[in-house]
């Protein structure tokens, strides 16, 4: 099983949805991400998938600075969890990984 690629998530905070993009990828045996929204850019951290359970940390200052919590199961092209920042309550995540278009042949 593996987290590769770009995905698309939705995370229903009190605010509204919020929609994000987040793309993971191996550097040197490890796993590593960025996540784009609100017009920002990202470097994810502490990126661990174990058991089928995708986790990560990021830092965002838009809508609002926020210390997130990501806590995914990843099933295939699926992943559902939460995100938590802080003290306020958990958001539902729900996201799904972009698949390559299909090269015509030649």
């Amino acid at each position: 099983m593996s987290a590769e690629g770009t995905w698309d998530l939705s995370i229903s905070t009190p605010i509204g949805t919020i929609k994000a993009v987040t793309e993971f990828r191996y550097e040197d045996g490890v796993l590593v991400g960025t996540a784009h929204g609100a017009g920002e850019e990202v470097t994810l951290s502490d990126v661990l998938l174990e058991d089928g359970r995708l986790t990560w940390k990021q830092a965002v200052t838009r809508p609002m600075r926020l210390n997130l919590a990501f806590a995914l199961t990843l099933d295939g092209d699926t992943l559902t969890g939460t995100s938590k920042a802080g003290r306020l309550p958990s958001s539902k995540v729900t996201g799904r990984r972009r698949t390559l278009p299909a090269v015509p042949p030649r």
